[in-house]
């Protein structure tokens, strides 16, 4: 007979990288509660919490806020298929690994792709968008808010004014930024967004906000065909979030409970005050990097608080320098990918993570390994 399977032990880990982030202790405990049946009259009144809370995170007053059963990339699969047909012309925004990945699904959805692209470490140039959108009919312009592969940051009123002069439905990934950064759905016109539950908002991976405005509602219901996927088809799941209930798949009933405390936890905080942290201790590492000799990728009026893309010094090992830092002090960041592998480092100050402490930690840690 085999020796038995130990019992998981979980090592202390404190997650400055890309994403998950740490998790505050209430989140975990609420997660640890009684799982109760994914219908049950009690369950159905935290899920209109939720979603009244997510609407407060997402300033935004869409009925059709929700969670989606998945990680935070079927966020961005659910908002492109159910929006996308068969040749629909879309306009994509491509500085980074993510608007790569948009680009990918709106080719598997049968949409005609129109990539608009920007150096890596660049915001997008909004005259390039405007010009793309001008050259022909257009269902959707997606772009990435907080591109999460290179610690940019972009700018999004004059996207959603070109998307909106032109008649197209205006697509923003707000993964790394929702709970970080002000994202203002209804003020900035974004008509579907999507985000992530383990960054920002520091609950376990496992569920993607989304968020549908009216005209994204009407562009849905009028679809000629059916949405691609079963699973994330919009039609059916909100039928489950609404108010008939009908059965459509078998919600992660803890997860919620997670997600529940996690939205609670940053309307206590106060989405201004939260911001304004995220703000402060990305100030605050910035300076000590300087004072290390190492410099952010992105322009600074360009980098992002939560996600920071890190330049590595001339003649240092990547790997094995991270791998010094885990064992070191269990403290785990981010490599990079595509062309900037070996090259930079991501360090994320995300929700419950981004702390004066931590931008300390940080900053000893790699000072002792480099």
């Amino acid at each position: 007979m085999p020796d038995p399977v130990q019992a998981i032990s979980v090592p202390e880990r404190t997650l400055m990288g890309p994403g998950p982030s740490n998790c505050p202790p209430s989140v975990l405990t609420a997660m640890a509660q009684p799982t109760v049946g994914h219908l049950d009259p009690w369950f159905v009144e935290r899920m209109n919490e939720v979603q009244a809370m997510l609407r407060a995170v997402m300033r935004t007053e869409n009925r059709l806020t929700l969670p989606i059963s998945a990680t935070g990339s079927a966020g961005m699969e659910t908002c492109l298929v159910n929006l996308i047909e068969p040749g629909d012309r879309c306009v994509v925004g491509v500085n980074g690994v993510f608007g790569q990945r948009m680009s990918d699904i709106v080719q598997r959805a049968g949409g005609e792709l129109v990539r608009v692209e920007a150096p890596w470490g660049r915001p997008l140039d909004s005259a390039d968008i405007e010009a793309a959108v001008k050259a022909g009919p257009t269902k959707l312009v997606a772009v990435v808010h907080a591109e999460t592969s290179t610690g940019v940051l972009q700018p999004l009123e004059e996207v959603s004014r070109i998307a909106r002069e032109h008649g197209a439905l205006f697509v923003v990934d707000a993964v790394t930024s929702l709970g970080g950064h002000a994202v203002l759905v209804d003020e900035w016109g974004i008509d579907a967004c999507y985000s992530g539950t383990q960054k920002c908002l520091s609950v376990p991976p496992g569920l993607a906000p989304v968020s549908f405005s009216d005209r994204a509602v009407e562009a849905l219901r009028a679809r000629k065909t059916k949405v691609q996927s079963w699973y994330l088809d919009l039609n059916m799941i909100c039928s489950y979030w609404g108010e008939d209930r009908v059965y459509h798949h078998t919600a992660p009933i803890n997860m919620i409970y997670a997600l529940h405390e996690g939205l609670r936890l940053i309307l206590g905080e106060g989405l201004e005050a939260r911001w304004e942290r995220h703000r402060r201790n990305h100030e605050l590492l910035k300076s000590g990097l300087a004072e290390l000799g190492m410099e952010l990728l992105p322009k600074a009026e360009d980098s992002l608080w939560t996600l920071n893309a890190v330049r590595l010094p001339e003649g240092v090992d990547d790997l094995p320098a991270r791998k010094a830092l885990l064992v070191r002090f269990g403290l785990e960041v981010g490599g990079g990918l595509g062309d900037l592998k070996g090259k930079i480092w991501r360090v994320g100050l995300m929700g419950h993570n981004s702390t004066e402490r931590n931008v300390t930690l940080f900053l000893s840690a790699a000072r002792a390994v480099l």
